[in-house]
């Protein structure tokens, strides 16, 4: 058994100035945004949900972009809502956001 059921890790990374990246569309505020969210719906820990910073994706022409595991699915987002949806449909419902997957 994984150690978590879900392990979600957001591209945060930052590139140089004029660069495409993930953390010039808003990544790391949305990634601290999605770890508060799972923490007040009290899936983070063992056995459930972690979400994770992480470097470059290599897929900064999508972005802003976060990966989910086991699953191996990918999302882009823009805004709070669309975490929002990730979270409640694929970590709380195990069910895939089509419109955001790439």
């Amino acid at each position: 058994m994984a150690y978590y059921e879900h392990h979600v890790f957001v591209c945060c990374n930052q590139r140089e100035e004029g660069e495409r990246c993930c953390n010039n569309r808003g990544a790391q505020k949305l990634r601290d945004y999605a770890k508060e969210r799972v923490k007040a719906l009290k899936l983070d820990g063992k056995g459930k949900v972690r979400i994770n910073q992480a470097g470059c994706l290599d897929r900064c022409d999508e972005g802003p972009v976060l990966v989910v595991y086991p699953e191996a699915v990918w999302y882009t987002y823009v805004d709070r809502d669309d975490i929002d949806e990730i979270i409640d449909e694929h970590l709380v419902h195990g069910r895939i956001v089509d419109r955001l997957r790439i």
